[in-house]
């Protein structure tokens, strides 16, 4: 990975500076994901400021940022347009009813057993996921209001002010840290965009938009018109004439292609939804489903992201207590009605790019986003896309472990297979969950079938005439055949010892493996001692009975990991 994320102390200065500058990038994501969703962008930024400030103030990782993410919105898209945005809300809630209990129930240091391929093809697939999303920044609308990429001289002007951004960011750093870079880059950029706007001619902007570079307003007016568009056909019927269409995608322009609003009102106290879902239990299991899946993206995301954050700075954070932020947050969110979210790893890497460390970065980003919705609404939307295009650029660069594309060869191949599957379901798929699911599913049947054949024995005669077995190596599922063509007891003597000094019995076919070779010793009428097996499978070889001997002064004690590493 390029060194863009600097180490740094935490810093107040910094944090507000990164918050701010978190909080700009923050507005057009939000509004996307809730166009995903299905739901007003409101819905969408709301979400945003409830996630970032909860977590910021509960989670585990300070300098993480959370709000509404593409994870999320994929999600309830199917919720929403099935039945209706009034059932988004108690998901939500349950959602993070699940995310609390996974806290209590101390499920964040699972993480920890996340293979370093797996976090490499997940950082990977995830930049290039970065990447390709920001190509959307180029749309604009055409006559029939369809979104279609943009050209001519507004093209070349706006990579021109993306390359300008990537240079700030990059040259700025070398001269002073002052002022973060990402952020002396937006306000650059917007003073040389609103200039450009001001200056250009009126033909070259597009039919149906003021700015010949799309800022922030623009991409919410655009977005709006092409889904007011492919709707109006679904709400006014296909016999609805272009008059009537004309004036559907005008009203939904003026309702929802701006991000003034007032505070967040709770859900159900809300004029503006149509009905309460029945709090029964026919909604619960239409919500139920739903929920489940977004606790379980939101919750692999959010613990990645903070693993990822983890190397970063080279500190530590508490997957546990993440988990008890994002739930509290989605809770919160889903009680104002918010679409609920998970952390958000391009901001979080913003954030950390711009010297943002402590939890006052977070703070500090929600309460500007609310600021941005409240009373600064206009001043935002002037912000050009480019100048956001260009701050998330860099944050591909430097995310993207670049590393990999020379050592590949120097790794087992069981490895690159992993990172190359995670890396491509993430690309393709778009589902970081299920993808990073997958990775750990193949390591882990890549380690059995390793580890399957690893299992041996040293044979000898003790000084008591005794036929012992040195076993070395795992026992459990794989291992088991293995074990089990160790031994000869037709043929071995009246008294066998079974050596687990240098072994460990790993999981429920190890102990039924070590319970059926005692039965055949049994049977044949000779005596079996098993030696320096660890306190959990002395306990559950009730079928050895008095065959288990136990030497406590010469069992080794085995340590695991306790909950105060999660």
């Amino acid at each position: 990975m390029l060194n863009f994320f600097r180490k740094r102390t935490a810093n107040l200065k910094d944090d507000l500076l990164s918050g701010l500058t978190v909080a700009l990038a923050l507005v057009p994501e939000a509004i996307a994901f809730a166009f995903v969703a299905g739901v007003s962008p409101i819905i969408g930024l709301y979400s945003a400021f409830f996630m970032g400030l909860l977590t910021a103030i509960f989670g585990g990782r300070p300098g993480m940022i959370s709000g509404a993410t593409g994870a999320m919105a994929v999600v309830v898209v199917g919720l929403v347009a099935i039945h209706g945005v009034e059932y988004l809300f108690p998901a939500i809630i349950l959602c993070g009813i699940f995310q609390l209990m996974a806290g209590f129930g101390k499920l964040g240091q699972f993480i920890r057993m996340v293979p370093h391929s797996v976090m490499l093809g997940f950082v990977n697939g995830l930049a290039i996921v970065i990447f390709m999303a920001q190509f959307g920044s180029f749309n604009t609308v055409n006559d029939a209001g369809e979104l279609v990429s943009m050209g001519g001289p507004a093209l070349w002007i706006m990579l021109a002010l993306v390359a300008l951004t990537m240079a700030i960011i990059w040259l700025l750093p070398k001269l002073t840290r002052a002022v973060p870079a990402s952020l002396a880059a937006i306000l650059v950029v917007t003073g040389l965009s609103i200039a450009v706007n001001k200056a250009a001619p009126d033909d070259w902007a597009a039919e149906n938009q003021t700015n010949i570079l799309l800022t922030v307003g623009d991409m919410l007016k655009t977005n709006t018109i092409a889904k007011a568009t492919a709707e109006a056909p679904v709400e006014l019927g296909e016999d609805a004439t272009p008059e009537a269409v004309d004036a559907y995608v005008a009203e939904e322009v003026e309702e929802n292609a701006g991000i003034a609003a007032g505070l967040p009102k709770l859900f159900f106290l809300d004029d503006q939804y149509e009905f309460l879902p029945p709090m029964n239990l026919e909604t619960l299991w239409i919500i139920l489903p739903f929920a489940l899946t977004l606790a379980g993206v939101g919750l692999i995301e959010s613990l990645m992201t903070l693993t990822l954050i983890d190397e970063i700075t080279e500190t530590r954070g508490h997957g546990n207590r993440e988990c008890l932020g994002q739930g509290l947050a989605n809770v919160v969110s889903g009680l104002f009605g918010g679409m609920g979210g998970c952390a958000m790893i391009g901001q979080s890497l913003i954030n950390v790019n711009s010297g943002g460390r402590g939890r006052a970065s977070g703070i500090t980003a929600a309460v500007c986003l609310l600021l941005f919705v409240l009373v600064l609404a206009p001043w935002i939307e002037m912000i050009p896309m480019a100048a956001l295009v260009g701050v998330m650029f860099m944050v591909v660069i430097g995310t993207f472990e670049w590393a990999t594309l020379n050592t590949w060869k120097k790794i087992p191949k069981s490895d690159v297979l992993v990172m190359l599957t995670v890396a491509g379901y993430t690309v393709f798929a778009h589902d970081l969950a299920t993808a990073v699911i997958l990775g750990v599913i193949i390591s882990a049947l890549v380690f059995a079938w390793q580890h399957a054949t690893h299992l041996g024995a040293e044979e000898y005669i003790n000084e008591k005439g005794s036929k012992t077995y040195q076993l070395h190596g795992p026992l459990f599922f794989a291992s088991v055949q293995s074990f089990k063509e160790l031994f000869d007891p037709r043929n071995d003597p009246d008294d066998v010892v079974i050596d687990f000094y240098f072994t460990r019995v790993y999981d429920q076919s190890g102990l039924e493996a070590i319970n059926g070779l005692a039965e055949k010793y049994r049977s044949l009428g000779k005596t079996l001692h098993l030696t320096h097996l660890s306190p959990e499978c002395r306990k559950l070889l009730d079928k050895a009975g008095d065959m288990v001997e136990v030497n406590m002064s010469e069992d080794p004690q085995y340590h695991v990991a306790t909950d105060r590493l999660g």
